[in-house]
């Protein structure tokens, strides 16, 4: 045996017959030297010849007793300690040949020992996945009930856990799936620092997320007594701000009509009062009648107009949420410069009601204007309870803001908030106003704000008791994203496992992609539901011997979008995750017509297993299927989904194995296929 196991049959058989043929051949020249030499006769003849070629017949035939009592049982005991490696389930015990025929007892009890053993963790595994999906039954209902779309993330924002709400509000988008970062899903640009800051009290912080199609508010927590999760709720917030803002546009409009309309029934109203009874004092009255109805009438329309409007601002004002003043000061804070503490809140903290995002945006302006005016200017920060409201005061050194620069500040543009609108349109919304004043020690000033109260609500709880943990999500213990690749652990590598259907096998011809079918694994879980499936159109007609390989026609493929798009949509379903294929170099090649280029790294489950097995044959996925009894579903041979599945699952059967040689990082994997790459070039698909 060598360091990687037993020497190729191939190899092996061929040094035997060299050496059994060079030993005959050399008897044979020395036999018909010594036989023209010596002039032997009879019996010393025959007598010579077969000494001569005794040693070349025995090479041979203790080569072919070897093989037959040695070589080929070590093979079949190679290939059944591999089959209950990667399947310990296994019921398949083919007892040893040759030689190895006493160790037929021996494997039986290991294999009845381990079948025990495995019975034991199947029941154990199985009582405990009973209790983890009663629980996660219990946690899908509650999830389901919830309209709000929810996502959990990791320390690393991976997606952990996400509702049918996110799925829906997600629609279409290739950044939602396990395991993936919450970037790729939504732009989160400068607010990643924001964050990474988010206090561990569980305190939200909302947050307006500029999208290419709409804008996102996101509210998000950090899990209290957790690793570092953190809880994301989203919704549309273009829809509400279009909404409100078109419903108070029209309100606002419809204000001067109404005061047109009140001011001619007053006039008509004055004007019949100063009329006497005289018969030319009668038409001028009945014309007066005449205008009254007509303005009631029309005054009747506009009201009805302005309730409808005002009831739909009442519907709309449910995006204001609780907000407790001390977590709006240190947002405010935050938002402003994360780096330097700017606003320090004093004096009893409290609840109001309001839009944070926009106070925070609204604020940050006038913060700006006075940083322009007092640079390095430090501010104070307090709320103060009111008639029917809450005083939201902001207080500096110095004088008051005049009049003319309140003015200045309310007519300005927050293009940082959807549709850009102006402060003044943020106070009208939270129907309020701002005005600046003195304070009464005479030295500072305040910039005052008047918002809706939350009476009787108590203050936020900082500590909550601690609870049991009612579920582990692993991927919040895989390596941070940022990790060296070439060091991540095999089982914590993200895969993407994928397979490609062609016209045919002449690729650097005409024959071209017809089906990409992929699968991810996720913490050493496949993902049932996370697949790619697409036809291809090849631009040529498929031959009928692909036809019956695959089963796809040109019919199936008549509509199919073309190679550059499908392999665009598979490269960003592929993400930052490591490609995974059989015979990687063939589905590579076929995607290289493409425009999009894959810079990441590529697993082949075909060199792997040649070099793990360099004696055994049959490195064919059908072949691997059956060495290590891998569940397929009926059909799925040949299909480019299916067949993918079947590699992953491949993959998950390996990593045992690779792990027991101390290959456990993505690293050690691509140098073992090099080194069989560079053995023999792979040629099975």
């Amino acid at each position: 045996m060598t360091n990687n196991g037993l020497p190729r049959r191939q190899r092996l058989v061929g040094a035997w017959l060299l050496i059994s043929g060079v030993s005959l051949l050399g008897g044979t020249l020395f036999a018909a030297w010594l036989d023209s030499h010596l002039n032997l006769n009879g019996w010393q003849r025959l007598a010579l010849w077969l000494a001569s070629l005794s040693g070349g017949v025995t090479l041979l035939l203790l080569g072919l007793w070897l093989e037959r009592r040695l070589f080929t049982p070590l093979r079949h005991l190679q290939g059944q300690l591999a089959r209950w490696v990667a399947n310990p389930a296994t019921s398949t015990l083919e007892a040893p040949q040759g030689w190895l025929n006493a160790l037929a007892p021996d494997l039986e009890r290991i294999h009845g020992a381990w079948q025990h053993d495995q019975a034991r963790i199947t029941r154990a595994r199985a009582e405990g996945a009973r209790n983890a999906a009663k629980i996660r039954r219990e946690l899908e209902a509650l999830l389901q009930t919830l309209e709000t779309p929810l996502l959990l993330c990791d320390r690393h924002r991976r997606q952990m856990l996400f509702n049918q709400s996110a799925e829906r509000f997600f629609h279409g988008e290739s950044g939602l799936g396990l395991g993936k970062c919450l970037e790729v899903l939504v732009p989160l640009g400068s607010t990643l620092r924001a964050l990474d800051q988010l206090p561990t009290s569980g305190a939200p912080r909302e947050f307006l997320i500029p999208g290419p199609k709409r804008w996102v508010r996101l509210i998000a927590r950090r899990l209290p007594d957790s690793r570092g999760e953190m809880l994301f709720t989203f919704a549309d917030a273009t829809t509400a701000w279009s909404s409100e803002m078109g419903t108070r546009a029209e309100l606002t409009a419809l204000l001067p009509r109404l005061r047109h309309h009140a001011f001619r029934l007053g006039l008509t109203a004055e004007a019949l009062d100063t009329l006497d009874a005289s018969a030319s004092a009668t038409a001028l009255r009945a014309r007066f009648q005449r205008t009254l109805i007509d303005q009631s009438e029309r005054l009747g329309k506009e009201l009805h107009a302005a309730g409808a409007l005002l009831e739909t601002l009442q519907r709309q004002s449910e995006r204001f949420s609780p907000q407790w003043s001390n977590d709006f000061w240190q947002t405010l804070d935050e938002y402003i410069d994360p780096a330097h503490r700017l606003i320090t809140p004093i004096g009893e903290p409290g609840w109001f009601l309001g839009d944070a995002p926009s106070l925070i945006v609204l604020l940050s302006a006038i913060v700006a204007t006075l940083n322009e005016r007092m640079p390095h200017c430090l501010f104070e920060a307090e709320v103060q309870p009111a008639h029917g409201c809450i005083l939201l005061d902001l207080r500096w050194p110095g004088a008051p803001l005049t009049e003319s620069t309140l003015q200045t500040w309310k007519s300005e543009r927050l293009a940082a908030l959807p549709l850009a609108p102006t402060v003044a349109d943020i106070l009208r919304q939270h129907a309020s106003d701002a005005w600046s004043l003195d304070d009464d020690d005479g030295c500072h000033a305040r910039l005052r704000l008047a918002l809706p109260p939350l009476e009787g609500a108590p203050p936020p709880r900082r500590n909550k008791p601690p609870r049991p943990e009612f579920h582990d999500f692993g991927i919040a213990d895989l390596p941070p994203p940022s990790e060296q690749l070439a060091r991540c652990p095999l089982a914590s590598l993200e895969i993407v496992a994928f397979d490609t259907e062609t016209t045919g096998l002449e690729l650097r011809r005409n024959d071209r992609i017809v089906s990409i079918g992929a699968c991810r694994i996720v913490n050493q879980r496949l993902l049932a539901r996370d697949t790619f499936d697409r036809y291809v159109h090849p631009g040529r007609s498929i031959p009928p011997t692909s036809t019956a390989i695959h089963g796809i026609t040109d019919a199936d493929v008549a509509d199919a979008p073309p190679l550059d798009r499908v392999v665009e949509e598979f490269h960003a379903y592929v993400g930052n995750a490591v490609l995974l294929a059989h015979n990687a170099a063939f589905d590579m090649l076929a995607l290289s017509h493409a425009k999009t280029t894959f810079d990441t790294p590529v697993l082949d489950t075909l060199l792997l297993s040649r070099a793990l097995d360099s004696a055994l044959d049959g490195h064919d996925l059908d072949s691997l299927a059956q060495r290590y009894d891998l569940p397929s579903a009926p059909g799925s041979r040949h299909t480019a989904l299916g067949d993918a599945q079947t590699t992953a699952t491949l993959w998950l059967a390996l990593l045992p194995r690779l792990e027991a040689r101390g290959i456990a990082t993505l690293e050690g994997a691509l140098a073992l296929q090099a080194s069989a790459l560079d053995r023999e070039d792979a040629s099975a698909h």
